[in-house]
């Protein structure tokens, strides 16, 4: 068995002049398995880990595990399994946070792999009660609204549930879809189908395009794209590959949106759970109505039960021909979303209940929304006052939202 260990001093100065530190390392041919392992003081810094082969990209777990291993049949979650092609590989070093003296890092190669990979759980499938596409919404003819969620996280990145959790939680948030969107991997993808025809959800495959200086989705079996790339080239991959890029959280703390780009992308994530922390909190909706993006998506970030939410929060609606993957971004790309806050007061998402604001051809139809006010681009409202109100296209401009007597904000679209 080879053993390397690498120890490094890693300095802001490190940081500075390459954010990605490369660590080489060679495998001979014929080996049958490969593993890393990195250690150093988590209480002074963030180091992200990930690695990358002759051939191309083998995974990613960002600050989440310190740990993987590669094999032919199987890797952890987050990596992908496959032949070990011989040859130079790379554990790649993200130099996330590093204190001003410097941090010791030591990272230990193995091959073959000193421990096997990580399995995931496989949780049974639970019986479903509603779904949101039973609440039948108004809709352009040959189309049906479907309730869903475009942004959470399983253990392929650095969510505690497995896939099939996941699957079982949108279940039993009455959820049509849910977009999984592990962080800078695809490895999660070859999983979904099967998991998602398991557990009667679509499982919408996605990676979320985690930099520095802020994150999109890169929704559909499009294959891994670069974070280490500009942003510009996101975008323009991304729509090459037939995929819908979305911008997430864009004003969101310390995750904001600060990528500069030549051509804006298809979507924009106008409604984060971070949005849950303030209902009246209406920045988003401002960065929108600069932004001009064809389709306004919702995501919940899910990532653990402990952070107090779930999948649904908020919920994202689409006009689609039926449910699969391909419907849906193809409903995406032409626009035909809405969201709305998709909870009630204590927390449990009703996407059958909640009220919702749609574009129905030329008109839009606020449903469940009696008494709430309607808003346009322009700083008009006007009062719903029926359950069902249809409301002429011609009346509002720009992104629309429903308000209720407290100025929290209900759905848009």
């Amino acid at each position: 068995m080879a053993r390397a260990v690498e120890r490094l001093h890693l300095t802001p100065e490190d940081q500075i002049a390459r954010r990605y530190h490369p660590v080489p390392f060679d495998v001979p041919a014929g080996s049958p398995s490969l593993g890393v392992r990195l250690s150093y003081d988590r209480g002074r810094g963030v180091v992200d880990l990930g690695c990358e082969g002759p051939d191309g990209w083998r995974g990613w777990s960002g600050g989440a595990r310190d740990r993987f291993s590669i094999t032919p049949a199987a890797a952890t979650p987050g990596y992908l399994p496959g032949e070990l092609e011989p040859g130079t590989w790379h554990v790649v070093l993200g130099l996330h946070q590093l204190p001003a003296e410097g941090l010791e890092v030591t990272v230990e190669i193995s091959v073959p792999a000193t421990e096997p990979p990580e399995q995931e759980r496989r949780p049974a499938p639970v019986r479903r009660a509603v779904r949101g596409s039973d609440r039948d919404l108004p809709a352009p003819p040959g189309l049906r609204w479907y309730a869903g969620d475009f942004h959470a996280h399983t253990v392929h990145s650095d969510g505690s549930e497995s896939i099939g959790e996941l699957a079982v939680r949108g279940v039993r948030a009455g959820l049509d879809f849910v977009a999984v969107t592990d962080h800078n991997t695809v490895s999660h993808h070859p999983h979904l189908p099967p998991l998602g025809a398991e557990h009667g959800i679509t499982l919408l495959p996605g990676q979320e395009v985690t930099a520095a200086r802020g994150h999109a989705n890169a929704l559909g079996d499009i294959g891994w794209v670069d974070f280490r790339a500009p942003a510009t080239t996101w975008v323009r991959e991304v729509a090459a590959r037939g995929g819908v890029l979305s911008v997430n959280h864009p004003i969101d703390a310390d995750c904001a949106w600060l990528h500069p780009l030549d051509t804006l992308p298809a979507a924009l994530e106008v409604w984060h759970v971070s949005w849950f922390r303030d209902l009246t909190h209406t920045g988003a909706i401002a960065f929108q109505q600069r932004w001009d993006a064809r389709a306004v998506l919702g995501g919940s970030d899910f990532h653990r039960p402990e952070q107090g939410w779930t999948l649904g929060t908020p919920t994202t609606w689409v006009a689609a021909a039926d449910d699969s993957p391909e419907a849906i971004l193809a409903a995406v790309l032409a626009g035909r979303t809405a969201v709305s806050v998709g909870v009630g007061p204590d927390g449990v998402p009703r996407p059958l209940s909640a009220p919702v604001l749609l574009r129905v051809e030329d008109d839009v139809v606020a449903v469940g929304a009696e008494d709430a006010v309607l808003e346009d681009a322009e700083g008009r409202w006007l009062r719903i006052t029926s359950d069902h109100q249809t409301v002429p296209g011609a009346w509002g401009r720009g992104l629309l939202h429903l308000h209720d007597a407290d100025r929290r904000v209900l759905a848009l679209c």
